[in-house]
This record gives structure tokens, sequence and C-alpha cells, in this order.
């Protein structure tokens, strides 16, 4: 069973949870996960600021943060942390068909990748989860625009 909960701790975008829901569910499908028990937090970037400075030493604010909470293979525990402060400003910075919703659901794919194993310390490893990314994206029916990945300098193939 998957159980995926949903904290709204911010006012700056509105967005169903059903959305969210599938965009974890994408990535989950992805690795062919039945079992998990989620929690995605939407939160302000002075929220976030505190949590990264507070669990990873990083003062400043940031886009997503994930937090895996058991290492049990029978059952996928985690947490995501999100900012929609940050989510709106980047939205502006991507060409195309996007906006802060699908931002959102970007850093919720992200940090549900994070949790099943993806890593992106590495420009391989970064390869990989921008097209996993993508491909999550697309299962839920977001084209993402040629350019997603460049605003940040990043080399991560949107093929």
């Amino acid at each position: 069973m998957i159980e995926i909960e949903i904290a709204d701790e911010q006012e700056a975008i509105q967005i169903p949870e059903e959305r969210i829901q599938a965009a974890v569910n994408a990535v989950l499908a992805k690795d062919s996960i039945r079992n998990a028990e989620m929690s995605v937090a939407l939160v302000t970037d002075e929220t976030i600021h505190g949590i990264n400075r507070q669990f990873l030493g990083h003062d400043w604010p940031t886009d997503v943060i994930s937090f895996p909470l058991s290492d049990s293979p029978a059952k996928l525990e985690g947490e995501i942390v999100l900012s929609t402060d940050t989510a709106k400003r980047e939205a502006a910075r991507v060409e195309g068909d996007w906006d802060e919703q699908k931002e959102v659901l970007l850093y919720v794919i992200h940090g549900s990748l994070h949790l099943i194993g993806f890593d992106d310390h590495c420009d391989e490893d970064l390869a990989e989860m921008r097209a996993a990314e993508i491909e999550c994206l697309r299962a839920i029916g977001i084209e993402p625009p040629a350019g997603l990945h460049d605003r940040d300098g990043e080399e991560g193939s949107v093929e």
C-alpha cells in the first residue's frame, strides 16, 4: 500500500493534492515500489532555510530536501520538504510552457528520486537524475521545455 500525506504550510502556490500524489506515484512506479509511506511538505523559504541549516548545515534556503526515514527494503518511508517561494522564483526563469505548479511537481519528483536512491553529486549521476525527472514529468502529462535544466548551469539531458 502506498500512503502519501501532504502538509501545505504556505500560501504562495495553490496546487491540487492529486497532482502531488501523481508525481510521487510516477517515481514509485519507476522503481516498482508498491509499499511506501511518504510525506510531502510545502513550505516557505524561511522554513526550508531553518531545516537546511539544522539538518544539513547550510545557511540558505533551498528548493527541496529529502529525508529517508527507514532502511527497510520492504517499505519505503521518507519525507520531502520543498519551498514554494523558491519554486515561484525559479519557474519564472524557465522559458516555454512552464509555471510554478510544474516547478513544484519537479521538486516533488526530484525529492522522491533521491528517496529511491538517485543521486546528483557527480556529472554522470546528475545526468541520470535529470533523465529520470523528465521521464516522470512525462508520465504525469507534463512535457518539460528544452532548457529546463539550463538555468542552474547544470549539464543534464532533457531528451
